[in-house]
């Protein structure tokens, strides 16, 4: 991992080197269960994910474009994408009611058609459509049939398609299948669909700031190289990265099982604490996050009292993100990251949430 080859010290192709495209390609060949093998001149390699939604977003679309992204979602892309531009994101309000037909914050095709027709009534010229799979905040995981359903309504409509795969490997029920975009045999509009993913999640390794799109779009390909001067990867930290993507045997019989058997654990044990409190959530298993109803903690079902119960958290040491960071439509929805150590989540059991909530008649049963 230490050792430094001298051409990794040397200004690099802006698009990664050669042989961290070759290796990413193979692995996501291989976790991503590609029908045939990617191509490494596909492979766009960049510091982080972040830099990977600016690139695209000013590549993709013109200053004053628009695209599409189901809320609520994580909201750091909001900045991302208005980095170098003026490209606004327009939202597909996702609804926590539950109808016979639809389960709670559930993409459908005739919402991403209502919001498309929204947007043009606006004004809105859209380019493209984001989708994260698993969903960061909801968990949600699309299968094969979901995905396809998107993407044939993103041709219909000449959209480019983003696909923000982060999560891919920590989908940690077993029952529970992950199925890629790059997986699909035959895509509706190759040219239009790009798939991103990167290593600060699932390798806990936020700081190495690396992140990566695959995209059979070589027009799109050698636009991102021009804003790789600005995003480059140094060529040590790329050696190190296809060392550890290079080695299978410690990934596949240590690493992943025992990630996957940690984020099952923790997240059985929260989900456990939610329900003795009587907490609605969304029970999912990908991601690091719970999405938690916690609305009838407020006083009244507003953004304001939202963030008022936010701060009673925080005031307490207890960091959870509210929905509206995640531009939910309903107040009262918070993430609630359980991904830590057992031990730590043990011990926090016995916290005295009735502190920390505002008193009111709702919450007599949880200060109890």
């Amino acid at each position: 991992m230490l050792h430094i080859e001298p051409a990794f010290l040397q200004y690099p192709d802006w698009k990664g080197h050669s042989v961290l495209q070759e290796e990413v390609a193979k692995f996501l060949s291989d976790y991503c269960r590609s029908p045939k093998p990617l191509k490494p001149e596909n492979v766009v390699v960049m510091n982080g994910c972040g830099a990977v939604f600016s690139a695209l977003a000013a590549t993709l679309c013109d200053s004053e474009d628009a695209i599409l992204i189901p809320s609520p979602f994580y909201g750091v892309i909001t900045e991302d994408v208005g980095l170098y531009s003026t490209v606004k994101l327009h939202h597909v309000p996702l609804y926590s009611q539950v109808r016979s037909d639809v389960r709670p914050f559930q993409l459908t095709v005739e919402k991403l058609e209502n919001s498309l027709k929204e947007a043009k009534k606006e004004g809105l010229n859209i380019k493209a459509l984001i989708l994260l799979n698993p969903h960061n905040p909801l968990g949600d995981v699309y299968s094969s049939e979901e995905l396809i359903s998107f993407l044939q309504f993103a041709k219909m409509h000449k959209l480019h398609v983003i696909v923000d795969e982060i999560y891919m490997l920590s989908v940690f029920n077993e029952t529970d299948t992950f199925c890629s975009v790059l997986s699909l045999d035959g895509l509706p509009d190759p040219q239009r669909t790009h798939v991103m993913w990167g290593v600060s999640k699932e390798f806990a390794m936020a700081g190495i700031r690396l992140g990566m799109v695959y995209s059979e779009n070589g027009d799109l390909v050698q636009a991102l190289d021009q804003l790789g001067y600005f995003h480059g990867v140094p060529g040590p930290t790329q050696y190190q990265m296809v060392q550890l993507l290079r080695d299978r045997d410690w990934l596949n019989s240590e690493f992943l099982p025992e990630n996957r058997h940690r984020l099952r654990e923790a997240h059985s044990f929260m989900i456990e604490e939610l329900k003795k409190l009587d907490i609605p959530f969304l029970h999912r298993s990908a991601g690091f996050f719970i999405w938690a109803d916690l609305s009838k903690y407020l006083k009244e079902k507003t953004f304001a009292e939202e963030l008022s119960l936010w701060r009673c958290f925080l005031k307490h040491k207890v960091l959870l993100s509210c929905g509206q960071a995640f531009s939910c439509v309903s107040p009262g929805w918070f993430r609630i990251i359980f991904t830590d150590r057992l031990h730590k989540l043990c011990s926090l059991s016995g916290f005295p949430l009735s502190s920390v909530l505002p008193q009111n008649k709702t919450n007599e049963k949880l200060s109890k």
